[in-house]
């Protein structure tokens, strides 16, 4: 009995170490790379060369077949990195052509400066996004001097400066902190008058921009404008944490603070970006692992949770951060991000936004457990500006040879393409394309001059 409960348990071991190291390189093993690889690579070696001086393989056609799946870990895990290499040498091997193309569309997290130095120098991305294992256990001169390195290769190669992005948003989120430091969250302020929320929220961001602009950091991926959710306890939602990150319930609250700190990074020289259109208040499921519908009406959305994005929209430059959640009354079958419907016929078409667009993370489950070549083609073609590959920026080189795929097979729209370098363009110089001229926008004078929606 003893022998054959061993048994099991090789058996049950041995198709777990086959599924990881079959999946290796996915991102929901991220955290297995480095010495993780060298330990399965260890037990890939050693566990059936056990086995057969063990004598397993005599003992009959059970042995030799459980000897046999204990070889294949070894084998899945060199095919798994040998295709790994070989798709990140076919990425600096592409083109120039290809490069000048599709580099500037691409926002990638890193972990070693040389393979960012390296994805900088030869202008295969926009920018680089910064996280917490860039920064742990690094000082801010350091991560000065990582970033200014980064700016250095770009800029001896002739490119324009990076974008270097991270989500400190202050509270909850602060990616980079403790390494700069954290500030309340923007919430803090919602119960401010009217007449000072938007000042303080100002003073808030020129603050913190400050500090950002400073380490190197020129694009902050905040504020959330998603109104809080009506529930207090959400069992689907593991990452997102939106009860905590919003703001407010009420849509002139978020508009009005989420304004003043955009215009208060703005006045620091950070970039802004509004984020998770089409809002996450009323999505249950947590698009890190899920697909997520959301299912009120357009109209609906238009007069609360749309209000706060397209009052800064109107009124700053900030970006838009477009999530992975499905509108119903939009488009069904697609993630707003790469929904060309979202993208180009509401955004750009019905509220005449010409700003700039960027994707959430396309390594987000409900994007990359279904289909990212499909996902990154029609986001390039359907409006976004900006494809964000952060969590595990490995995956960028997946996605850029989806990309590049695409373009060899005359499957990108190059006009969207040429569309979306005008506006790249046109933003980093100051000018975001306001949704201001739109009629269906009624401004008023806002607290610190500006002008906003009622």
């Amino acid at each position: 009995m003893l022998g054959r409960i061993r048994t099991l348990v090789l058996w049950i071991l041995a198709l777990l170490f086959v599924f990881i190291t079959l999946n290796s390189n996915e991102p929901y093993l991220v955290r297995l790379r480095g010495p993780g690889h060298a330990a399965l690579f260890v037990v890939g070696f050693a566990a059936p060369l056990l086995l057969l001086l063990n004598g397993r393989w005599r003992r009959g056609i059970g042995g030799r077949m459980l000897t046999l799946v204990w070889c294949i870990p070894l084998i899945a895990l060199t095919a798994t990195q040998f295709m790994f290499a070989w798709r990140t040498c076919e990425t600096f091997r592409t083109p120039p052509e290809v490069v000048r193309a599709l580099g500037r569309h691409f926002v990638v997290g890193y972990t070693g400066m040389d393979e960012a130095a390296a994805l900088a120098r030869q202008g295969l991305i926009a920018g680089v996004y910064v996280t917490h294992h860039n920064v742990r256990g690094r000082t801010e001169a350091q991560l000065r001097a990582d970033l200014a390195r980064l700016q250095a290769e770009r800029r001896n190669a002739g490119f324009p400066p990076l974008l270097v992005s991270a989500d400190q948003e202050g509270g909850t989120v602060a990616h980079l902190s403790p390494t700069l430091p954290n500030m309340p969250g923007l919430a803090t302020l919602a119960d401010l008058p009217a007449t000072r929320r938007e000042h303080d929220a100002f003073e808030m961001g020129r603050a913190q921009g400050q500090v950002l602009a400073a380490a190197g950091i020129t694009f902050n991926l905040a504020p959330v404008v998603d109104l809080r959710p009506r529930w207090k306890r959400n069992r689907l939602d593991f990452h997102t944490l939106i009860g905590r990150r919003a703001i407010s319930n009420d849509p002139a609250v978020v508009g009005d603070i989420a304004l003043g700190y955009v215009r208060g990074l703005e006045a620091s020289g950070v970039h802004a970006a509004v984020k998770h259109f089409p809002g996450l208040g009323r999505v249950e499921a947590d698009t890190h692992h899920f697909s997520a519908q959301l299912e009120t009406p357009a109209d609906v959305l238009d007069q609360s949770d749309w209000r706060p994005f397209r009052q800064v929209l109107a009124n700053s430059h900030a970006a838009m951060m477009v999530g992975h959640v499905m509108v119903d009354a939009i488009d069904p079958e697609r993630p707003a991000s790469h929904s060309k419907a979202v993208l180009d016929g509401l955004i750009r078409g019905r509220w005449n936004y010409q700003g700039v667009i960027i994707t959430d993370d396309l390594v987000m489950g409900a994007i990359y457990g279904r289909d990212l070549c499909k996902a990154v083609v029609e986001a390039l073609n359907g409006g976004a500006d900006l494809l964000l590959v952060a969590y595990d920026g490995t995956q960028f080189h997946r996605a850029f040879a989806c990309a590049k795929q695409a373009f060899a097979q005359g499957r990108i729209d190059m006009d969207a393409l040429r569309r979306s370098d005008d506006r790249l363009t046109r933003w980093m110089a100051g000018d975001n394309g306001s949704l201001a001229a739109n009629a269906s926008v009624t401004p008023a004078q806002s607290p610190t001059g500006g002008r906003k929606i009622d």
